[in-house]
C-alpha cells in the first residue's frame, strides 16, 4: 500500500514539474485579523486551471479562553482570463480541527459555559478576482459558500461534565479571502 500512495506521490509531483510553468505564495489578510497564521500555494496547471492550497493554525489562549483550530482547505480554480490575472471560480473543500472554550463570538452559538472540541468537514463553491499590482505581486479577493458537517464533544465547563457527542450541519459562507500573492516564475 505505501508503494501506491510513494508512486502517486511522485507522479503527481512529476506533473506539477512538468506542467506547472508558474507556482505563488500567498497569505490571507482576513485570517491574519484573528490572529490565525496562514499560508497558501498554488500551483498553475494550465492557461486557465490552477490548484490552490492553504493551511491555517490558530493556537492561542487567553487566561481560561481557548480558540485552537488547524485548517487546510484545497481548491480548484478556473480562470476567465488566464492564470492569476481576473476573474475565477472555484470549487473547494476545507477540514477543520478545534478546541473552542470560554469564548463568545458575535453572531455565533458559542457559549462561555461549554467547552467545545471537534472536527469539521466539507467543501463548496466559490469566486474570487486576482487584481494585477506587478509582475511578482497580485492583490487577490475571494469568497465562497459550502456545506460543512461538524462532529464535536460538548462539555459543561462549571461541572466539567460532558455531555456527550454532537453533529451538526451548517450551509453558508465558508470563504473569504483578501490575499497578498508572491509569483513566483
Amino acid at each position: 500500500m505505501n508503494k501506491i500512495w510513494l508512486s502517486l506521490l511522485f507522479g503527481f509531483c512529476m506533473f506539477l514539474s512538468s506542467h506547472a510553468q508558474w507556482i505563488a505564495v500567498k497569505s490571507n489578510i482576513v485570517y491574519d485579523a484573528t490572529a490565525t497564521l496562514n499560508v497558501g500555494g498554488e500551483f498553475v496547471i494550465n492557461k486557465q486551471f490552477s490548484v490552490d492550497l492553504s493551511g491555517n493554525y490558530n493556537g492561542w489562549e487567553l487566561g481560561d479562553r481557548v480558540w485552537k483550530h488547524w485548517m487546510i482547505q484545497p481548491e480548484g480554480r478556473y480562470w476567465l482570463l488566464e492564470r492569476f490575472n481576473g476573474h475565477f471560480f472555484g470549487v473547494h473543500g476545507m477540514y477543520l480541527n478545534y478546541d473552542i472554550s470560554r469564548l463568545e463570538v458575535p453572531l455565533i452559538d458559542f457559549s462561555r459555559r461549554i467547552h467545545y472540541k471537534g472536527t469539521a468537514y466539507g467543501g463548496g463553491v466559490s469566486y474570487g478576482y486576482s487584481l494585477y499590482v506587478t509582475p511578482r505581486f497580485n492583490i487577490e479577493f475571494s469568497a465562497g459558500i459550502g456545506y460543512l458537517n461538524f462532529g464535536y464533544d460538548k462539555t459543561i465547563i462549571r461541572t466539567n461534565t460532558p455531555e456527550g457527542r454532537f453533529k451538526k450541519s451548517y450551509f453558508g459562507p465558508t470563504k473569504l479571502g483578501l490575499s497578498i500573492v508572491y509569483i513566483i516564475k
